[in-house]
Formats: C-alpha cells, sequence, structure tokens
C-alpha cells in the first residue's frame, strides 16, 4: 500500500496529517470511493463503519485493515462534514490531491459507492467491498487477509 500513496500525505477524521508508510504497513487497505451527496454511499457508509469498529476497536487483537476514503464530494467542506458526521475513525486522501483521479482511473471506478480492498502493493483483492460486507459481514475480512500475503496472527 505504501506504493500506491508513496510520497502523499493522508489526513485523518481529525484533519492530522498522517503518514501512509506508517500507517498502512502490514494491513488490509480498503479503498472507499465515495461522497456525502450519493444516497447509496451514506446508506452503506454507517455499515462500513460498524464493519471497521468491530474489527479494529471490539476485537482482542486489532485486525490489519485500515480504510482510505476517496472523495467525489464537491468542496473540501462537504467532504469533511461528510467525514465528520458519518465517518469511522479512518484515514483520506486530502480533497486537494488530485491524485484521487488517478485512483479513479487505476481501480476503473464508473459509479459510487466501491469499496477497493487491495493488498500492500495496491493489486485488487476483490473490487465488490461492500456487496461482501453486506453479504457475510466479518467473515469476508478472513478471506481478504488470506488473500493479503500479510502474515499476523489474527484471530476473527
Amino acid at each position: 500500500m505504501v506504493d500506491v500513496f508513496s510520497g502523499r500525505l493522508l489526513v485523518g477524521r481529525d484533519g492530522r496529517s498522517v503518514d501512509p508508510e506508517e500507517a498502512l504497513q502490514n494491513k488490509v487497505v480498503g479503498l472507499y470511493f465515495s461522497a456525502g451527496w450519493c444516497s447509496p454511499c451514506r446508506d452503506f457508509t454507517p455499515v462500513l463503519c460498524d464493519f471497521y469498529t468491530e474489527l479494529l476497536e471490539e476485537s482482542e487483537s486489532p485486525a490489519p485493515f485500515e480504510v482510505v476514503f476517496i472523495s467525489s464530494d464537491h468542496s473540501a467542506e462537504e467532504m469533511v462534514g461528510y467525514m465528520r458526521a458519518m465517518h469511522g475513525d479512518w484515514l483520506a486522501l486530502p480533497f486537494q490531491d488530485p491524485y484521487k483521479h488517478d485512483l479513479k482511473k487505476k481501480y476503473n471506478i464508473t459509479a459510487i459507492p466501491k469499496l477497493v480492498i487491495v493488498k500492500q502493493t495496491g493489486e485488487v483483492i476483490t473490487d465488490k467491498g461492500r456487496k461482501q460486507i453486506r453479504d457475510k459481514g466479518l467473515s469476508c475480512f478472513r478471506n481478504w487477509l488470506e488473500c493479503a500475503d500479510i502474515f499476523q496472527n489474527f484471530s476473527s
């Protein structure tokens, strides 16, 4: 994942800058393409929040998982409002970063919301993260982890 965001900074929900190398190392990463104006996004975001919270905060050892939000909002203010109102404590690509357009092309994003689950290299594990979370809940994480080539003692 370090490769995908190399040389960039991400931001936390609280606005602080985060080094992606530290934050994403040895983790399965969900690239969440979404926007506050999009009603299917607003419908799925709380589901993703619950999934994230259960994996990271309610398990004995936090899961090696992180979400990076890539905004399709119309302004930085809309993005921040959406993040503060609905998002979990995950990361985001800054609104002004033109790299979001490259990511949308790279991962063939034609509609939102879209949750693309990727390995450390940026290689896609699945582009159906949203459907898998809705259908299988937490059990889909185990499959992602097995595909991710991350060696860690994680038990769900």
